[in-house]
């Protein structure tokens, strides 16, 4: 788990983990569609983040939002999710980023406030994300992208001759970073 201040919002703190093999994603998606506030945290689906860039600049996006009261969810972590997606439909968006019952690899994202600790957060994810917490870096994340659905939900082109197609190149990760910073423009 990394703790992360969003250099643009220095009064906001990111408290970022990153799971693998995750076996109870059914349970914390029902939390989030039962509006238990404890779980007022972003999951995302790991396998369809392109980049750790991506997942600063919708973080930036969401709490930009939330300070000039331009949030089209319920709270700033759902926000968060929506705005990791190119689309405007939020139910889609929530589809294509969020956790499924089959999601196998999670993004968990808390927005600290002076209500909770780093170590809180941690303990919590701890009890109720049963998986294996790896480090939130780029190569974490392209071991667990699924490309071809990246690139089909961001329109992206198809891999170069050089490219092999199974990871994104830098030129997709600046057009997806492009793509969420464009919707709703």
């Amino acid at each position: 788990m990394e703790s992360i201040t969003v250099s643009h919002l220095p009064a906001y703190t990111l408290h970022v983990g990153l799971y693998k093999n995750v076996e109870n994603a059914t349970f914390l998606r029902q939390q989030l569609l039962d509006g238990n506030t404890d779980f007022q945290y972003a999951f995302a689906d790991a396998t369809m983040v392109a980049s750790r860039q991506a997942v600063f600049a919708a973080c930036f996006r969401a709490i930009d939002d939330s300070i000039f009261g331009r949030m089209k969810t319920r709270n700033l972590h759902s926000e968060i999710v929506f705005a990791l997606s190119a689309i405007n439909n939020i139910s889609e968006s929530f589809r294509r980023m969020g956790i499924q019952d089959t999601t196998k690899h999670v993004l968990a994202i808390k927005v600290l406030d002076e209500s909770i600790t780093a170590t809180q957060i941690d303990a919590f994810l701890g009890e109720h994300v049963h998986g294996t917490v790896v480090a939130f870096t780029d190569d974490e994340l392209s071991s667990m992208q699924d490309v071809p659905r990246i690139r089909k939900i961001y329109k992206l082109p198809p891999a170069g001759k050089d490219d092999s197609g199974k990871t994104l190149s830098k030129t997709d990760e600046a057009i997806v970073i492009g793509s969420m910073a464009l919707r709703g423009s």
